[in-house]
């Protein structure tokens, strides 16, 4: 009788012991926090689309006098690779971007290289060279790439000097400058090289 006693209480106490040890297990995977699983996940999603895109779609506008000009683009990144004279060849039109042509859209005319443009849709290119630039203008702006790219369509070309960034531009940038009233510029800058396309307006 004794003996079984002393088992029934043997077992009772394990049990006890158990339930305890489970309680505190418990306790201690409630109280610790929750790792930070989607924002790492958001992250590295972000990083993973933006390696697959290869180039961002995005917008530049500002106003040149009364003019509102708008540009649209893709914007591609250096991604640790040669730029000038590797993965955009010298003295070749380029689309200056990625994918569908660059656009410069401005509802009034604006004055490019001694030239009235009038208020419209144009595509930008450019012919990227170690010494000059040539920027150009030209009326077929649904396009991809430079693949139905045209000289007959010109509207203006403008040939600009390259100057050397001070801080490196790992995305391709445009912006609309206003430098007086009636005049600006419309800066383009990617990897170490940057340019400025003079712009006025013509009213």
């Amino acid at each position: 009788m004794k003996r079984a006693f002393r088992l029934l209480a043997m077992v009772a106490t394990t049990s006890a012991v158990f339930v305890a040890c489970t309680n505190g297990n418990e306790e201690t995977a409630q109280e610790q926090p929750a790792a930070p699983v989607a924002v790492e996940a958001q992250e590295n999603t972000a990083a993973l689309q933006d390696t697959i895109k290869g180039s961002i779609p995005s917008e530049a506008t500002g106003n040149i006098g009364e003019a509102n000009l708008k540009l649209a683009y893709h914007a591609p990144g250096v991604k640790g690779r040669t730029i000038w004279g590797g993965l955009v060849a010298y003295d070749q039109v380029w689309v200056t971007g990625a994918h569908m042509a660059t656009t410069l859209e401005t509802d009034k005319a604006l004055v490019i290289g001694g030239q009235q443009i009038p208020a419209g849709t144009y595509a930008l290119f450019t012919i990227p060279g170690r010494e000059e630039w040539t920027v150009i203008l030209n009326k077929n702006f649904k396009q991809h790439l430079a693949d139905n790219y045209d000289q007959k369509d010109d509207v203006v070309r403008v040939q600009v000097k390259p100057t050397a960034l001070q801080q490196h531009q790992e995305r391709l940038k445009y912006e609309v400058n206003s430098t007086s009233d009636a005049a600006g510029a419309i800066r383009i800058s990617w990897d170490k090289v940057g340019i400025e396309l003079p712009v006025k307006s013509a009213s």
